[in-house]
């Protein structure tokens, strides 16, 4: 038998042969529209901060007026030493925002998830889940008891035919993303919902990448579309600049996973000054039309110009913009030419993506300036002739 270090070792040279070898950067100052990145200056079009709320003023002063009250961690779980007027508080802020009875804070949207799809579906029940859904989705129908059948990408067509085929099973629960992360398509969720009620189940709504973008007052999906799903899934570390997770739902739901979602029950509970943030987050969200609509049109400016340039780009009118190349050694080529250009926007590869769906995810902020974009795009056309990919 080969000693632990020796396998693992040859495990990453088949990883790194593969081009799918990864690596951290180390960010050097606050999240900006340009930053220091392992100490060279780089425009960051990777980031998920879409309304650049992660170093807002507004946010850091909050946190550190309550960080010097009730100092830097909570000292337990929420049901022992780990809750405070400020997750109370937040909680409220939520349920207000996402206009529904109640919330829960969970300590990352992973968790949340995870502590739903785990808890909720029970032995007997099915989940439908969309093929795209987030590994945090996908890692909570496999902790579920729940048998889990997955439908085609955003088809609906497939979705009531797997409806049709589940009928037997006793209740049936239909699980999204709301803008899905790699792709950047929005879920359609008003014909989702209406085939929930025809054929009697439940909805359940990951909607990290759409709180604070979509909708007139940036509530989600659910405002975008108008509609009103049984479960809303959130989390903090988007747009909100912040982190942590949430649920928004009905008193009884959020009572439910109060007592039985165990990354709820035993994870220690996020900062009281995280709670602040986020709260002054939600508040400058409610106020921030201006920055969505900026948001938007950064986003169609971008989109518009790559696709005349004749490359290939997923997704719909969301801060992810998705530049299909498809090799995954030559998406990683592509990426290594735009930081030696000044641009940070890593490649994404397998298994996070298709095999031959090897990608640069753009993500697009309201604080990216004109000049910053043209940039980009300079150098998407420049190097695109220079690799022939497009």
């Amino acid at each position: 038998m080969l000693e632990l270090d020796e396998w693992l070792c040859q495990h990453l040279n088949k990883t790194k042969e593969a081009g799918l070898y990864r690596k951290v950067r180390t960010m050097n100052t606050a999240p900006r529209s340009t930053m220091l990145i392992d100490g060279r200056r780089q425009i960051v079009f990777s980031s998920n901060n879409y309304l650049g709320l992660a170093n807002n003023q507004r946010l850091v002063t909050a946190a550190e007026a309550i960080l010097h009250e009730y100092g830097v961690g909570s000292s337990g779980s929420r049901l022992t030493t780990g809750h405070t007027d400020w997750h109370h508080k937040i909680e409220e802020k939520i349920a207000s925002f996402k206009q529904t009875e109640a919330a829960l804070l969970f300590s990352s949207g992973y968790l949340a998830n995870v502590g739903v799809l785990s808890t909720l579906p029970k032995e007997g029940d099915v989940i439908l889940s969309d093929q795209l859904n987030h590994a945090s989705i996908i890692d909570g129908c496999r902790l579920s008891k729940a048998k889990t059948v997955v439908y085609n990408h955003i088809d609906m067509d497939d979705l009531e035919k797997k409806l049709n085929e589940t009928a037997s099973y006793k209740r049936r629960f239909i699980v999204t993303d709301g803008v899905f992360s790699m792709d950047g398509t929005i879920a359609p969720l008003d014909q989702m919902i209406s085939l929930a009620k025809r054929y009697h189940a439940y909805t359940i709504v990951d909607d990290a990448h759409a709180t604070g973008v979509l909708g007139k007052n940036g509530r989600g999906t659910s405002e975008y579309f108008g509609v009103r799903p049984d479960v809303v899934i959130g989390t903090f570390s988007k747009a909100i600049g912040t982190e942590g997770g949430f649920v928004a739902g009905s008193h009884v739901l959020i009572d439910f996973l109060l007592n039985n979602a165990r990354t709820f029950i035993f994870q220690t509970a996020m900062p009281p000054a995280i709670c602040a943030a986020s709260y002054a987050a939600l508040e400058v969200i409610e106020e921030s039309y201006d920055k969505r609509q900026q948001l938007v049109s950064n986003v169609e400016k971008i989109k518009t110009s790559l696709i005349e340039m004749g490359y290939l780009v997923k997704g719909d009118l969301t801060p992810i913009i998705p530049v299909i190349i498809g090799d995954p050694n030559e998406a990683v080529g592509f990426s290594e030419k735009l930081q030696e250009k000044g641009i940070y926007a890593p490649a994404i590869r397998p298994p996070t993506v298709p095999e031959g769906e090897s990608r640069i995810r753009l993500t697009v902020t309201s604080d990216h300036t004109a000049k910053e974009i043209d940039y980009l795009l300079e150098c998407f056309q420049f190097i695109g002739k220079e690799l022939s990919i497009k």
